[in-house]
């Protein structure tokens, strides 16, 4: 019985294993030959050692040769390092940074693209002093495009002094690449922090994609003011820390809605990772039901009801009065 739960244990992990390796030996050697002899060869070894638990003359060739080819990929894959130097698509390809003086903090290089389609824009980036004591409010940004469950989660910082700088936290694409969920698990892309004025960053969500359109919703964080400053100046710390040591997106541990988690246990280091932080599109509801947002009393359908932006700017002009249309100002 033990041996028989042995087997089945170990043969469980040599098939995870397995997936992994196969998956990242065809996503990531470029050489077509190469990424077929590889996939084979390990492949062929898997299932050897799996069947040799039941043939005694091979169980030790078999696990040693298994066990080599498992040496020779990590060597390989803990080879392969993430890179700011590479022919980035023009909406990644500058990278921004911050100096601090005090309380004052200047972010260089933050992106304003003018839309007229997604694909065609007007590149423009500025430098903004913000100070940290006057930050004002936190805002949590969702938007859909493929049903409930499934949402793009970024924050904006807003102060009292009228100035809005929001993050989003992205797949670094090169040139010719494409967003990929599965790709995302093997090193395929660099972590990038997208800071953007907001009539590029959500502006371009609720205006300008239409195929499939995005439906976005803004919540505000229910927080003290030094609860802010410390996520604010987390953000600042990455931003300055990716400049200088790149690091790998991953679909799963660094996507977009997991790093704003990672940046906020500053504040929450008993904010628990669970499914409705790793379903994006149910995070909304978790901050809602751990009490991190403003509600002013609603229930949360009707926060939701009251969070959708899309309304406040249909078919306006993104202009300099956005954020304030977006937040129902008059």
């Amino acid at each position: 019985m033990i041996k028989k739960t042995l087997y089945i244990f170990l043969s469980f992990c040599i098939i995870l294993v397995g997936i992994f390796v196969l998956l990242s030996l065809h996503y990531r050697v470029e050489n077509s030959i190469y990424s077929v002899l590889s996939i084979l060869l390990f492949l062929s070894s898997s299932i050897v050692t799996i069947i040799s638990f039941k043939l005694k003359d091979l169980r030790f060739i078999a696990w040693g040769i298994y066990l080599v080819l498992l040496g020779v990929w990590l060597f390989w894959y803990e080879s392969i390092k993430p890179s700011n130097d590479k022919i980035w698509q023009k909406d990644v390809a500058v990278l921004s940074y911050a100096t601090q003086d005090d309380t004052l903090i200047t972010v260089h290089n933050i992106r304003n693209f003018k839309y007229t389609t997604e694909d065609k824009y007007e590149i423009s980036y500025y430098d903004e002093t913000f100070d940290i004591n006057k930050l004002d409010n936190i805002d949590f940004i969702a938007s859909y495009w493929m049903g409930p469950n499934i949402a793009h989660t970024f924050l904006s910082f807003s102060f009292s002094d009228n100035k809005h700088l929001a993050i989003s936290i992205e797949a670094r694409k090169e040139v010719g690449e494409s967003y990929s969920m599965i790709r995302g698990f093997f090193k395929d892309s660099e972590l990038y922090y997208v800071v953007a004025g907001e009539r590029d960053l959500i502006g371009l969500r609720t205006n300008i994609r239409k195929n499939p359109p995005e439906h976005v919703y803004m919540y505000q964080i229910d927080a003290e003011l030094e609860d802010k400053q410390k996520v604010f100046l987390n953000y600042i710390k990455k931003i300055n820390e990716l400049k200088n040591s790149p690091e790998f997106y991953n679909t799963f541990l660094t996507n977009c809605t997991t790093s704003i988690w990672n940046n906020s246990l500053v504040n929450y280091s008993n904010m628990t990772l669970n499914w409705e932080i790793l379903v994006s599109g149910h995070t909304a509801k978790y901050l809602y039901g751990n009490s991190l947002l403003k509600t002013d009393g609603l229930s949360f359908k009707e926060l939701q009801k009251k969070a959708y932006i899309n309304p406040l700017v249909d078919d306006k002009p993104i202009d300099i009065s956005y954020s304030s249309k977006i937040r129902n100002i008059k």
